[in-house]
């Protein structure tokens, strides 16, 4: 029965995760094959891409944020280069959403009890949170590789990316499944696995920047295993067998935590906590934040990296854009040299990354009114308004904590290879005012919210919509009034162009007068 009970749990959560995994797979193979597109549309003749590759070979923060460089005045080896890192960290988060939903959370709801009241043995629920998690990565790399296939890239090549890709998706979300084991709630599990994922990041960043023994750290992490199968640089595939080796073992020893811990509690007990709350945790405020400042950490160093890898670009502009006009459309906008007019467009990216944070702490309380929490602390003497005003306190101030940090990095990174000691100022000042556009995406998707839970997701399109027309508005020559319709373009491109006041001003009263709309809207309706 076990094996029938399996096949039958497994349809099920194919069936339950189909639009999930068709948006994450297909954002999977967007990153790979947007790269080869852009790459070749960037690069109109070969030396220009000789004289970039040569640029981003020498730069050390590239090489952190991305991998080894190899064959890079390549389309397939800046494929490899650009998207592999990023597209391991993807398949691994998706792993681990799907072990979470399909392992912890169903425990934490009581449908694991449901399920386990049947004839069904007790590792086919684990084993098809496994077999989901296999089907989910076939799909994800079998898709990255036919894309780039499809596009025209070396079989070999694209064969060994999308198998890079599903590897580290596997190996992640093993360690998910022995995560699961060990603790009694999904966020932990989320957090051990997260702390794995971003832990693998770094180090392949150090072993691969660094020299001597350091440089052996690019072997102890699961993305560093698919880099080194160099991908359109000469394929090899042992290193293949360490990701299946390792994915052995982890499931191995899920399996045996799984058999010696009790349905609904991990082996690591939970910890009672204190009796009485420490003199932050006595306000709704303190909860707020305490709930949120692991992510608001997390952004503001994630977007001060970023931001420093952009600076580390210098002066170098010119050679790693080339001339191509596809490059002047994308990367210089508004007036200036064409350094200004190159970080101009780079405070854009950073502050529409940015948006990222503030819409989803923007949908936190969506996630305490689903769970239940929020109708125990509205039984005590808190309002609903003021609730809701220490969960949008922590949004604003997150948010300009991760806009600032974002523009430290930029700042910090340009003066470390220009020498140029004004530039800390200069380009944290580029980017301060671009608090008003995300905090208006915050406030949108805060009204989403408040008129209804099943709107707050609105937040993420409105998002969408403002990466479209940021960086293909022209190119797609879509009309102004759509153009107008994303609070970005209104703002003038520091540092190429001057400050304006008045449209800074405007959209933070526009994003005020939707957070009290949200706020006043959330009185109204009942709590779900």
């Amino acid at each position: 029965m076990t094996g029938s009970a399996t096949r039958l749990l497994l349809r099920f959560n194919l069936r339950r995760d189909r639009l999930m995994l068709l948006w994450w797979v297909l954002g999977a193979v967007l990153l790979y094959w947007s790269q080869a597109v852009s790459v070749e549309g960037l690069y109109p003749t070969q030396a220009e891409f000789d004289r970039a590759a040569a640029s981003m070979a020498d730069n050390v923060a590239f090489i952190a944020m991305a991998g080894p460089a190899r064959a890079l005045n390549t389309v397939g080896g800046q494929v490899a280069w650009q998207a592999s890192a990023f597209g391991a960290v993807v398949a691994g988060l998706l792993s681990m959403l799907l072990v979470g939903r399909h392992t912890r959370a169903e425990e934490e709801s009581g449908r694991d009890e449901l399920v386990r009241a049947g004839a069904v043995g007790r590792r086919a629920p684990v084993a098809a949170a496994g077999l989901t998690v296999l089907v989910a990565n076939v799909l994800l790399g079998g898709l990255i590789a036919a894309s780039l296939v499809g596009y025209g890239l070396a079989v070999a090549g694209s064969v060994s990316l999308g198998l890079a890709a599903a590897l580290a998706g596997l190996v992640f979300g093993s360690v998910a499944l022995v995560a699961a084991q060990l603790t009694d709630g999904t966020r932990a599990m989320y957090g051990i696995t997260g702390a794995v994922i971003g832990a693998s990041y770094v180090l392949r960043a150090v072993g691969d920047v660094a020299n001597g023994a350091l440089s052996a750290l690019s072997w102890a992490s699961p993305i560093g295993w698919g880099q080194a199968m160099h991908a359109f640089s000469g394929e090899r595939w042992w290193p293949a067998f360490i990701s299946v080796a390792a994915v052995i073992v982890l499931l191995a020893v899920a399996l045996r935590l799984f058999d010696r811990r009790d349905i609904g509690s991990g082996l690591m007990a939970a910890r009672p906590g204190p009796s009485r709350a420490g003199a932050r945790l006595r306000g709704s405020l303190g909860l707020a934040w305490r709930q949120q400042r692991a992510s608001v950490a997390g952004w503001a160093a994630g977007l001060f990296l970023t931001g420093l890898a952009y600076g580390a670009i210098g002066d170098d502009v010119k050679d790693l854009l080339g001339d191509s006009q596809f490059a002047q459309d994308v990367f210089v906008q508004g007036g200036g040299t064409i350094v200004d007019s190159f970080y101009a467009v780079a405070v854009v990216m950073l502050a529409l990354m940015a948006s990222g944070f503030a819409v989803s702490s923007a949908m936190r309380p969506r996630g305490e009114e689903d769970a239940g929490r929020l109708e125990g602390l509205l039984a005590t003497g808190l309002t609903r308004r003021r609730w809701a005003a220490t969960y949008l306190a922590v949004t604003v101030a997150g948010t300009v904590a991760v806009v600032v940090a974002a523009g430290l990095g930029l700042g910090l990174g340009y003066q470390l290879v220009t020498g140029d000691g004004s530039a800390v100022a200069r380009l944290l000042g580029a980017t301060l005012p671009y608090v008003a556009p995300v905090l208006l995406l915050a406030a949108l998707t805060w009204l989403a919210y408040g008129l209804s839970p099943r709107w707050a997701g609105f937040g993420w399109v409105a998002l969408t919509f403002c990466v479209v027309v940021s960086f293909f508005g022209e190119l797609l020559q879509l009309p102004d009034w759509i153009v107008d319709l994303s609070p970005f373009s209104h703002l003038a491109l520091m540092p190429a162009e001057p400050l304006g006041w008045g449209p800074l001003l405007a959209l933070l009263a526009v994003a005020a007068a939707l957070g009290v709309a949200g706020t006043g809207a959330l009185e109204r309706r009942d709590v779900r």
